[in-house]
């Protein structure tokens, strides 16, 4: 497999690359990480805080692209889902990264930000469909990008598609924001003496089974050679500190 290059892009006139090590970075929110504490849905309070974190980076200049899932929407028809033709509910599932997309989109509006949604399935009406110049120009104007729909294919999770599209942007670092500030050797909810890694090794994370992302978007981000970070989106300041080059959560690199 060609490796893509990483970016090579200008600054925006009003950054300061000096502020942060990462330029251009593709963040994977589950739809999950937009419930709160509610059951299913989109908590009001938790996405302005996410987007406040967001905010916070596109100010030191970094340009910023996210991938996000549907979980939060998709849990509530999932019992009715149930023995449902697996593309079908895939597709159903993609619809509803697409509205937590707008939900984004909207929240960042109000924060001040500019962004624009791309979408692998076409909705014209309501995004634009996804096209790779048009997002790289985007991210190049400083403008935020959030993707929907996946990678528009039933049987992908949206953790490969934010592989794919942090490869094909030229992303520097994939940024996986979980519940946990972490990978574990063990389940942190399960077992209180579980130890979180800094830092590993594709290669150490294969060996010792650690489910960091499906083993495609694993894959393609080891051939692409494109590190992955994954940390907790719940832990105030964490991704300021990621794109400052700072410790947080456990580093996957080659």
């Amino acid at each position: 497999m060609i490796s893509l290059p990483r970016s090579q892009h200008r600054w925006p006139p009003h950054a300061q690359p000096d502020m942060a090590i990462s330029k251009r970075i593709l963040l994977k929110l589950s739809g999950e990480a937009l419930m709160g504490s509610d059951p299913y849905g989109i908590n009001r309070e938790t996405i302005d805080g996410i987007v406040k974190e967001i905010a916070q980076v596109t100010a030191l200049g970094v340009e910023v692209a996210v991938v996000i899932g549907g979980g939060n929407i998709f849990r509530g028809v999932a019992l009715g889902a149930s023995g449902m033709d697996r593309a079908t509910a895939d597709y159903m599932g993609m619809i509803a990264t697409v509205m937590n997309a707008l939900a984004l989109q909207d929240a960042m509006r109000r924060a001040g930000l500019t962004a624009r949604v791309q979408s692998a399935l076409r909705i014209d009406q309501v995004v634009e469909p996804y096209i790779r110049p048009k997002a790289i120009r985007y991210l190049e104007e400083g403008k935020t990008l959030v993707f929907a729909a996946g990678t528009g294919n039933p049987f992908f999770t949206t953790d490969t598609a934010a592989a794919l599209r942090g490869a094909e942007i030229g992303a520097e670092i994939v940024l996986k924001a979980t519940k946990v500030d972490g990978v574990y050797n063990t389940d942190p909810v399960k077992d209180p003496n579980a130890t979180r890694y800094d830092s590993l090794s594709f290669d150490e994370a294969i060996s010792r089974n650690l489910k960091v992302m499906d083993a495609t978007a694993f894959a393609l981000c080891r051939d692409q050679k494109l590190p992955i970070r994954v940390f907790s989106i719940f832990k105030p300041g964490a991704l300021v500190r990621i794109v400052r080059g700072e410790p947080e959560g456990t580093l996957v690199h080659v």
